[in-house]
């Protein structure tokens, strides 16, 4: 017995350090983009899921936002269906935007319910198609011609963009204490379903729902500085100066550019963090030590 009050001493201490955190959060909106290759084993979808439940039951409003692109391409070359990207982005023709939907909308979304289901937690998961709550358009995106040096428009395919948000569908979820699951899967104004890069969409969520924070849980630990150390803390104009001097590069440029977009929209924070590590968002939300780097206005 006594060999155990050690252990149960430093568990209080941390469940007093965590309070003021809970307090800060109390009946805030923070949403999580949960991304495809952070999503590893079985191990690490449970802990991700306890972290929701948890957030939840101390009074947070979680709105899970998800990837899935590693799945998507198995289930390509499963079908025997070939995959081009441009950009960074995934060329999308009607064939493979019926994948996308099926893995995304499907498969992955109700995993992650299932998951967080099983922690006792009560999710709904949605795409961006349901009730509306996003609508999107043809995205536009141009590359720079390694031969010309020239800068000339790719055609995605059916790449969307988010265009509108229509946040009725969130706020009813949310007001039935239930914990929203977003699969970032869109449709037109004529009906058209698009894919939709998930930093973009959570961002977009983010933004209409002014959210506390943005958390993008990724397979990095942050953004690096040209040493490959991490940065802590960066403004939206380091970010920006970061791009133009070549340190912030390839992949982390649209997370970066999501960052931008959410904070200009409201968001106080938005954080990216390696999802790999065990209860990433209770380290960055209740803990002052936090995880990856934080970017503010």
């Amino acid at each position: 017995m006594t060999d155990s009050l050690p252990n149960a001493h430093v568990r209080a201490e941390v469940l007093v350090q965590a309070l003021p955190h809970m307090q800060r959060y109390d009946q805030q909106i923070v949403v999580i983009k949960y991304g495809g290759h952070a999503m590893g084993d079985r191990d690490a979808a449970e802990n991700f899921a306890e972290d929701i439940v948890l957030l939840e039951q101390a009074g947070l409003k979680p709105i899970v936002v998800h990837g899935g692109g590693p799945q998507i391409g198995r289930m390509l070359d499963k079908l025997g269906i070939q995959s081009a990207f441009a950009g960074g982005l995934r060329i999308t023709d009607e064939a493979t935007v019926e994948v996308v939907e099926m893995v995304l909308a499907g498969s992955i979304n109700k995993q992650i319910v299932g998951w967080i289901g099983a922690e006792g937690g009560r999710a709904v998961g949605l795409s961006g198609k349901d009730g509306m709550m996003v609508r999107a358009r043809k995205a536009a995106r141009t590359v720079i011609d390694p031969e010309s040096r020239e800068e000339r428009e790719i055609d995605l395919g059916l790449v969307g963009e988010p265009e509108a948000v229509d946040r009725s569908v969130l706020d009813a979820v949310l007001k039935a204490e239930l914990i929203p699951v977003l699969a970032p899967i869109a449709a037109g104004t004529d009906g058209q379903t698009y894919n939709v890069n998930a930093d973009t969409f959570a961002g977009a969520i983010a933004g209409a729902m002014t959210a506390k924070r943005l958390l993008l849980l990724t397979d990095v630990a942050g953004v690096l500085d040209k040493d490959k150390n991490l940065l802590p803390e960066l403004t939206v104009e380091q970010c920006r100066g970061l791009i133009a001097d070549g340190t912030i590069t390839a992949g982390m440029i649209p997370k970066i550019e999501t960052c931008i977009y959410a904070i200009e929209r409201g968001v106080e924070a938005v954080v990216i963090l390696d999802g790999k590590v065990p209860h990433a968002v209770l380290l960055e939300l209740f803990t002052d030590y936090g995880a990856g780097t934080l970017i503010r206005g």
